[in-house]
């Protein structure tokens, strides 16, 4: 198997998945533990089926760079959702299932009606799945990858005791004189790009178990907020580094793959919790 992995590994395109799979398991890990704190877990599931629906439109539209139109209406319908959520006669769950189903219905309906492609349902089982996309990347995609990935590390580190405010007491951080809304709408932003970034390694389905199941896990053996985001993020990373290797080395789909080691990482988290509760 040593042997295998190293052939694997004197291959450009395994480098940049690895690359790639660490970079946003990591930026995923560090927002997810505030999503889930503040019980707004499902907004990464209603953004990927925006995203689903986004790369519907540039597909019809022949996009040459998907990213350039996914990515903006992304980052608009994070803040749709943030300002639809907010409303007295539209509570967040409602919204983020309206705007989700909404989004993957006309997604779908999109690629039926225009799509020129002799495979339709392998098109969006593999965007809803994720595919093997994520072993051809190019040089450009890593680097458009890296930047986009520094910049929600720079702005978590940056805005960390802003982010541990609004997620633990918006009510008194708001009394304080803090712009909470201003927060929550950064928060939002940089889910979105998450949500984006993560559309080729898990798809669209599997992106909320990439933001939750390592925040839930670590959870399961820590109570503090940075102990939690630090164990997190090792977690994070480790299952996406196992999940890759896995699915290259058993010719497995990358996303399920990724997301079956981060069940059982919760698996053996919850048992670990267990154990140190008794003792």
């Amino acid at each position: 198997m040593i042997e295998k992995l190293a052939l694997y590994f004197s291959y450009p395109f395994v480098r940049y998945a690895l690359i790639v799979g660490v970079l946003i398991a990591l930026c995923s890990s560090l927002l997810g533990v505030t999503l889930v704190l503040k019980r707004f877990s499902f907004i990464g599931d209603g953004l990927s089926h925006v995203a689903f629906g986004a790369m519907a439109i540039a597909a019809v539209l022949h996009f040459s760079n998907e990213m350039l139109l996914v990515l903006p209406i992304t980052v608009l319908a994070a803040i749709l959702l943030l300002r639809t959520g907010q409303n007295a006669k539209i509570k967040g769950d409602a919204a983020i299932a309206m705007i989700s189903v909404g989004a993957l219905a006309l997604g779908y309906l999109l690629m039926n009606l225009f799509s020129t492609s002799s495979n339709l349902s392998g098109d969006v089982c593999s965007t809803l799945f994720g595919s093997t996309s994520i072993l051809t990347l190019t040089v450009r995609d890593v680097w458009f990858c890296g930047i986009l990935s520094l910049a929600v590390l720079a702005i978590f580190f940056l805005f960390y005791r802003k982010i541990f405010a609004v997620t633990f007491d918006e009510d008194f951080a708001k009394a304080t004189g803090m712009r909470t809304d201003l927060y929550n709408l950064l928060i939002a932003v940089v889910i979105a790009v998450i949500i984006v970034l993560a559309m080729n390694l898990v798809g669209s389905l599997l992106i909320s178990a990439l933001v939750i199941f390592p925040a839930l896990s670590a959870m399961r053996i820590f109570r503090s907020f940075r102990q939690v985001t630090v164990c997190s993020a090792v977690l994070s990373v480790a299952t996406a580094l196992i999940g890759i290797l896995l699915s290259i080395l058993a010719g497995l789909p990358v996303g399920a793959t990724i997301v079956a080691v981060d069940v059982l990482a919760f698996g053996v988290c919850c048992l670990i919790g267990k154990i140190a509760v008794r003792e």
